[in-house]
């Protein structure tokens, strides 16, 4: 305040003292330039005008410029809020849709109507596919086909399994007198599981498979865990898992190959020499993996190979025939030879069971039948046979006298196998084949399986194989299959798992995909030609033969 009245009166003070009346000049006259300053003054001020106007329009400008950007800041508010509400919007949708998608699944009744439709139904999406214009022989030829070249063929199914079952058990008697209980596996008895046991089997020689469960000795035990519980499983291990040896007091640093004196060929078939000290003339190749406490495959193989030719030796002089390995890299793949040229293959597979249930784990299956190759060697193939052969028999208890369930199958069989001799074999197996069986087992009615449909249940079963092919999408029936029934005894942790996709290798193989489907389109297309050619000889009655179908 004081520095202000400072300012004024200084300002005053000079005023009065440059008032011309108290100080007037020599030479009062008006000065010649006046105009000129005059002129100057106006323009002065003009130019005062001007920047005042510009001024002004600068201060409109920026007034308008901050009610738009005003008004621009509520509309991206009201935006926003709108964006928030159709993204609340959209994840309600999204859930909504989740549920009824897993309430269609949980619900839906076995595959989709269009699949299990009448014949004159079509897939979507297949207009011109050689499937909807297939026309199979009719009812009387398929039926004298059946008969004569298929139960024909197996008619003597029974006394081969009889042969096999009595010569195993002879060889697993003496592999169990050559096991020393305190230190070797223990070798129980065996299963027959697949085709030879379901009574579809269609293709010569017969084989049978059989299911060898092994034990390790005491105090040790196995740990099952399945899908590889100990780690994020990948899409194309599920189905598998890990065997785990352990001892029963958890005690690891202990062996009893240490505290027993082993006979003279015993081996100690879990430990190696650098785990516990013992004589090299004593010690053996252990059955887990190089520095790991989980079962080999590999291992395994060598070991039931070995035991088996020493389990031979011990009787082969009681019978008249030779033993043979059919496939080295399949464990327990053998071959009897008589002495008149001729041989029966079959199958002993070392399994191990998991838990107190009929699954098995599997070290290896039979080429045609796996579906899948494991990339180490400590994961194992997770087996329904014993499950898939209990649901069979619980069926076909259900169904009309004949039914024609097997026949279907066994059909189809045989047209694939065909197939595979002319053009090579493809990723459709037996094993498919008979999982789309099951499927439709369980959502057809009992009724539908009458011996009289057989062609209609036949050409359904190809157009569900079909539909599975395009979908590249054919689910395992028992894992994730909650439609199973609790009385096929399957535990509860299987059903309520994920699905498991048998056809995903045809998602990440194109090659092989495309050459499943080229397969299956021409087995499809020889068929009619095929079953034909096999049943020229029709008896009298059923001499009215409908001529070649032709594939469109």
């Amino acid at each position: 305040m004081a520095l202000g009245l400072f300012r004024v009166c200084l300002v005053v003070v000079t005023a009065i003292i440059n008032h011309p009346l108290l100080f007037p000049r020599e030479n009062a006259t008006v000065p010649e330039n006046e105009e000129e300053i005059i002129r100057q003054m106006q323009a002065h001020q003009e130019k005062l005008q001007l920047e005042q106007l510009r001024l002004e329009e600068e201060v409109a400008r920026l007034a308008a410029e901050k009610e738009a950007l005003e008004r621009v800041a509520e509309e991206g508010q009201q935006q926003n809020e709108s964006r928030a509400a159709w993204d609340l919007w959209s994840t309600l949708c999204m859930i909504l849709f989740l549920v009824i998608e897993v309430w269609r699944q949980d619900h839906q009744d076995g595959p989709s109507p269009e699949c299990l439709g009448t014949d004159e139904d079509e897939l979507p999406g297949l207009e011109g596919a050689p499937l909807r214009g297939l026309t199979l022989p009719n009812k009387a030829t398929l039926e004298h086909f059946y008969e004569h070249c298929i139960r024909g063929a197996t008619a003597d199914a029974a006394r081969t399994r009889e042969f096999v079952e009595g010569f195993v058990d002879d060889l697993l008697e003496a592999l169990r007198s050559l096991c020393s209980r305190d230190s070797d596996m223990e070798v129980e008895d065996f299963i027959g599981v697949d085709s030879m046991y379901e009574n579809w089997q269609v293709n010569k020689p017969l084989l049978c498979n059989l299911f060898v469960p092994f034990m390790p000795p005491e105090p040790y035990h196995f740990h099952p865990e399945l899908w590889c519980s100990s780690r994020s499983v990948p899409l194309d291990r599920q189905g598998y898992g890990q065997i785990k040896v352990v001892r029963a007091d958890e005690d690891t640093l202990s062996c009893i190959c240490g505290k027993t004196k082993l006979g003279e060929d015993m081996l100690c078939l879990l430990h190696g020499k650098n785990n516990v000290a013992q004589p090299s003339s004593e010690a053996g190749d252990p059955l887990c993996a190089q520095d790991s406490p989980y079962l080999d495959t590999m291992r395994v193989m060598k070991w039931f190979q070995t035991a088996l030719t020493r389990a031979w030796h011990r009787i082969a002089h009681k019978y008249e025939f030779d033993l043979a390995f059919g496939q080295l890299d399949t464990p327990g793949s053998l071959k009897i030879r008589f002495r008149s040229g001729k041989f029966m293959p079959f199958n002993l597979i070392p399994v191990i069971q998991c838990d107190d249930s009929d699954l098995y784990f599997v070290s290896h299956l039979p080429r045609e039948s796996c579906p899948g190759t494991s990339a180490s060697s400590t994961d194992w193939l997770l087996s329904f046979a014993v499950y898939e052969r209990h649901f069979l028999r619980m069926t076909s208890k259900a169904l009309p006298e004949g039914a024609c369930h097997l026949s279907c199958l066994q059909i189809a069989s045989f047209l694939l196998s065909k197939q595979s001799c002319l053009t090579g074999p493809s990723g459709l197996s037996n094993y498919h084949l008979k999982t789309a069986l099951l499927h439709l087992l369980l959502a057809r009615r009992p009724a539908d399986w009458k011996a009289g449909q057989l062609d209609a249940r036949l050409h359904e079963l190809l157009r569900f194989l079909e539909k599975s092919l395009l979908e590249k999408k054919l689910h395992h029936f028992f894992i994730g299959n909650r439609k199973v029934p609790e009385a096929t005894g399957l535990p509860e942790a299987m059903r309520r798992a994920e699905p498991l996709n048998l056809f995903r290798p045809f998602v990440l193989q194109r090659s092989l995909y495309r050459k499943t489907v080229d397969s299956f389109y021409e087995m499809l297309k020889n068929a009619p030609a095929l079953i034909s050619e096999y049943s020229l000889h029709i008896p009298s009655d059923h001499s009215s033969l409908p001529p070649k179908a032709v594939i469109l």
